[in-house]
């Protein structure tokens, strides 16, 4: 078993935990580097983060219902560069709801400056390109984009750390669908109502709270202004069930 596999009580949706060995390990830390640890919901592990950009965009991967799982540091490719053959591992692999995989390279766009570094990611591109695998670079313009980011963060912290299950969020939106759109504070004190999932077990909707629904993708809300109680929220009438894109020529 890895022994980045999370051992506490705690698995978020995978009861099981994502077992996952990273394809680079850090062996001596150096510089000035934020490392970290971060318990996933969608992974069911912790997960680790080099600096706190890469720590901002987990959030965005976690709050995003187009992303059905993701890891760090998931796989080491070889690619050539002139006569040279070069190591490189993605920070991130994305799982979409489609099916696809994903490639993320992480970085501030002040590094994109430097020659060797924009020069190094245009070999991956051209390597990811002829291999047919899609390969995404995210700066921080992307990820730190306010209120988005904060927004989103406040949504999670204020979810169930265990999500209700899909049948049962989809049972309880078809409820309490004609009471929206309503603000935030009337949605998560709506009157208790029971309702039946398919196991024919009884589910208080209450217990389903609305911050789950909303990072499930069943409802939405506008993440241009700073979110808050009276911040209005809707039933999310799109087909794909995505209420933010973090890279919507990509499909996530």
């Amino acid at each position: 078993m890895s022994k980045n596999l999370w051992q506490g009580a705690w698995r978020g949706n995978r009861p099981d935990g994502d077992v996952h060995k990273r394809a680079r390990n850090i062996i001596t830390p150096s510089g000035g580097i934020v490392r970290g640890k971060f318990p996933s919901r969608k992974n069911g592990r912790m997960v680790h983060h080099e600096g706190l950009l890469e720590l901002e965009a987990i959030y965005l991967f976690e709050t995003s219902p187009n992303i059905v799982r993701y890891r760090e540091q998931p796989v080491t490719i070889h690619y050539p560069d002139e006569a040279r053959l070069r190591r490189y591992t993605p920070d991130f692999e994305l799982v979409l709801t489609t099916g696809e995989i994903i490639f993320i390279e992480v970085k501030p766009t002040r590094s994109l400056q430097h020659d060797d570094v924009q020069h190094k990611l245009d070999r991956v591109a051209e390597y990811m390109r002829r291999s047919e695998t899609t390969f995404v670079i995210l700066t921080d313009q992307v990820i730190r984009q306010e209120p988005r980011l904060s927004n989103l963060r406040w949504i999670y912290h204020r979810a169930r750390r265990i999500p209700p299950s899909l049948d049962a969020m989809t049972v309880a939106i078809n409820k309490i669908r004609h009471r929206f759109p309503i603000s935030i504070a009337k949605a998560t004190n709506l009157p208790l109502t029971m309702c039946t999932d398919p196991y024919s077990r009884f589910i208080e909707v209450n217990d389903i709270d609305t911050y789950s629904l909303l990072l499930a993708g069943h409802l939405r809300c506008s993440l241009d202004q700073p979110i808050s109680q009276d911040t209005l929220i809707e039933l999310n009438m799109e087909a794909d069930n995505g209420w933010f894109c973090i890279a919507q020529e990509y499909g996530f």
